[in-house]
């Protein structure tokens, strides 16, 4: 593909705010100037926000105060003038019900902030799970030139001489402790070991996902995703980041440009290659939406399901993040990809050039970490969308963290109507079950919890972690988190609280998965399915806030993106009108 760069110089956008005298740009210069600006700062030069989504209650995020300060020294360098813009930070640390709820609150929120106010392009700031995705989305909304620039992942944790995933080894050290493996002591002093640094998961959890999800589509420098947060070459990476912004602004250079279809069909494949979390799926189909593309769970089984997962990280394998980068990181994995014929080589990227003039010469310093094809972990990696009468719209799962006996499977349900009914029954001795059923949990999905949590990683009951089982078949309209495993089926829609089919199983029922078939089946008759939907009430309840009453009336399924309906496509960032 190839970019014409526009005619600089142009008069920008932020100069129907600051350039000239009249009345109204005096009045926006002059107050704008008590932060001791000289004159020649309103000049005409690019003036660039810098989205930064650092907060206390973001952990993940708690760096990006100091690693601000070389994005701004980098658009100073190359003579923007950087305005640093506090934006709405939701952290998947703290946040309830879940942080996945306001995704797009977030994204609203921001796409008013770039519209509304007087710059020329934007470098997102992000981390944690759901800031890279809801920052992309008002990006895309807007369509002003704009590059991603990630806080990284923390450094390995180790307990008892073992590498310890964030997240991933909280799963197993807790179910450890259910099944009297390990004691609760030894749990705590694990805890210790899991946060050993500032940074996001050091699993390919969402973060970790969502960082190479913005390098593979070409929204970040080449290298960006996977260098840790400590390091001293993620702050050259974020300097360079912002002098490339000034640069972009002066060519034109925006997120239409790049976030193409093939720059989304790169991304699906590599989050196959990667052993990525299902949460891009949801997070893919809401940013293609804000461009204003038709990508579909179709566009993930077709694009995904020959991609072999050749990344050996954990959940899916067993090394971390710190690893991967001295791997040589994500550009192995996208000229592997390009040199099997899995990439759209000419896809353009933020620095100008194609996807394959950033990563033709990349070297792998690691075979085991990265793996060559024919030692994948799985020769078929990428999210398997499953589809039959119980999920109409379609379901996804992760094979590279399933079990490969449980891919094709038969199994009596075994029904929670809601989370709480799941914890109040899942530790009964009495709860009749054993690890040939299939689980089953309703009402967690966009409408249902609300908010879509990532609870769809159901905890095994404690009599069969005491037998030694490790997994069973997990059906949902739920997330799970990226740094989770098993055999989990996950996003069934419709949901049940929108009265999809999942809503009226019942305990007892015979389920049917077959993945190598892409088959959902709940074993009764169209009929009887027709006559439970028939009777199917739904629950009211009162949001208990304002926006989670927007939220509920507003969201889609996960099957589009759980986007709100409102907010689909490409609106762009027109300067509007001053009422001083």
């Amino acid at each position: 593909m190839t970019f014409k760069p526009a005619d600089w110089p142009r008069r920008l956008r932020s100069q129907e705010w600051y350039g000239g005298t009249s009345r109204d740009v005096i009045y926006h210069r002059g107050w704008l100037k008590n932060q001791g600006y000289p004159d020649d700062l309103f000049d005409g030069r690019p003036i660039i926000g810098v989205l930064n989504t650092w907060s206390d209650l973001t952990p993940c995020n708690g760096h990006l105060r100091e690693l601000v300060e070389k994005v701004k020294a980098g658009i100073w360098e190359a003579g923007g003038f950087p305005v640093e813009v506090p934006v709405f930070s939701a952290s998947e640390n703290t946040f309830r019900p879940t942080a996945m709820m306001f995704r797009n609150l977030a994204a609203l929120s921001i796409e008013e902030q770039i519209r509304g106010q007087p710059v020329d392009g934007c470098v997102l700031l992000v981390g944690c799970d759901k800031t890279t995705p809801s920052l992309l989305m008002a990006a895309a909304s807007c369509d002003l030139p704009s590059i991603v620039v990630t806080g990284g992942p923390m450094l390995n944790g180790y307990f008892q001489g073992e590498r310890v995933g964030s997240g991933t080894h909280l799963w197993r050290f807790s179910e450890a402790v259910k099944a009297g493996e390990m004691t609760q002591e030894e749990f705590l002093e694990a805890e210790q070991s899991m946060s050993r640094s500032t940074g996001t998961c050091n699993t390919m959890g969402t973060a970790s996902t969502m960082a190479s999800m913005a390098e593979a589509l070409g929204m970040a420098l080449s290298g960006n995703a996977a260098i840790p947060a400590v390091d001293s070459r993620r702050r050259v990476m974020a300097q360079l980041s912002g002098r490339r912004i000034v640069q972009m602004v002066k060519d034109d250079l925006k997120p239409s440009d790049v976030m193409t279809r093939p720059a989304f069909e790169n991304a699906i494949r590599t989050n196959g290659a990667i052993g990525g979390s299902t949460n891009a799926v949801v997070h893919l189909l809401a940013i293609a939406g804000r461009v204003g593309l038709d990508l579909t769970l179709d566009d993930w089984d077709r694009c995904g399901r020959d991609v072999a997962t050749i990344v050996n990280l954990l959940p899916s394998g067993e090394y971390l993040m710190e690893e991967f980068f001295y791997a040589g990181g994500l550009p192995v994995v996208l000229r592997q990809l390009g040199e099997d014929g899995l990439l759209h080589r000419d896809a353009l990227t933020v620095s100008g050039g194609t996807i394959w003039d950033e990563v033709r010469e990349a070297r792998n310093w690691n075979s085991d970490v990265i793996r060559p094809v024919a030692q994948a972990l799985t020769p078929q990696g990428g999210i398997a969308v499953l589809k039959g009468n119980l999920a109409p719209k379609g379901a996804v799962l992760k094979p590279s963290a399933a079990s490969p006996h449980l891919m094709q499977h038969r199994g009596r349900a075994v029904v929670f109507e809601d989370i709480d009914d799941y914890k109040a029954r899942i530790g009964d001795e009495a709860l009749e079950i054993d690890e040939t059923c299939v689980m089953v949990l309703k009402n967690c999905g966009p409408k249902g919890y609300p908010g879509m949590a990532e609870v769809g990683n159901m905890g095994l009951p404690p009599k069969i972690l005491r037998k030694g089982i490790t997994d069973m078949v997990r059906i949902s309209d739920a997330r799970m988190s990226g740094t989770a495993y098993g055999t989990v089926i996950l996003h069934t829609s419709p949901e049940a609280a929108a009265g999809g089919p999942l809503a009226v199983v019942r305990t007892g029922d015979m389920i049917e998965i077959d993945v190598a078939a892409r088959r959902l089946h709940l074993d009764i008759s169209e009929q009887e399915l027709q006559t439970r939907l028939s009777a199917w009430q739904p629950v009211h309840e009162t949001p208990p806030s304002g926006y989670a009453w927007l939220h509920q009336a507003h969201v889609e399924g996960a099957d589009t993106g759980a986007d709100l309906d409102f907010l689909k496509g490409c609106r762009g960032a027109p300067v509007g009108k001053d009422s001083h």
